[in-house]
């Protein structure tokens, strides 16, 4: 697990994008998360098979049948990644020690907090599971 306390760049700024698809948003995104952002993009195109993939929410978002149910987003003091189905997030919430955690907001103040592993587990238990979506 790769974990960090480096404080957030505050100088960053959010994300209130009004790019049209996801690859847009990508490039709109600062040159310090840019790396991490297209990761996330990748696993959830790989993982997610059968989602669409759009801007909701001015964000890149995943759904399947009308419902979003992950997105990620650069925020002005943290990355956020959204695992909607309830069941996936309090499943891997132990991995996610050091990191805060909301009800369906994992909120990465550094980019170097973004586990790929654990990611792509939520990811894939995603796509498998149709639990409730917070």
């Amino acid at each position: 697990m790769v974990l960090s306390t480096t404080a957030p760049d505050a100088n960053l700024p959010g994300m209130q994008s009004d790019a049209e698809d996801v690859r847009a948003y990508i490039g709109e995104v600062p040159e310090q998360r840019r790396e991490v952002i297209v990761r996330l993009a990748e696993a959830c195109r790989e993982e997610l098979r059968g989602f669409a993939e759009t801007m909701d929410y001015r964000m890149p978002s995943y759904s399947r049948n009308g419902i979003v149910e992950v997105a990620f987003a650069s925020q002005k003091q943290h990355i956020s990644l959204y695992v909607l189905r309830t069941d996936v997030l309090e499943s891997h919430r132990d991995q996610l020690k050091g990191l805060s955690v909301g009800k369906g907001c994992i909120r990465y103040r550094n980019p170097d907090q973004v586990n790929d592993a654990v990611v792509r587990s939520m990811l894939r238990a995603t796509a498998a599971t149709t639990g409730p979506v917070c």
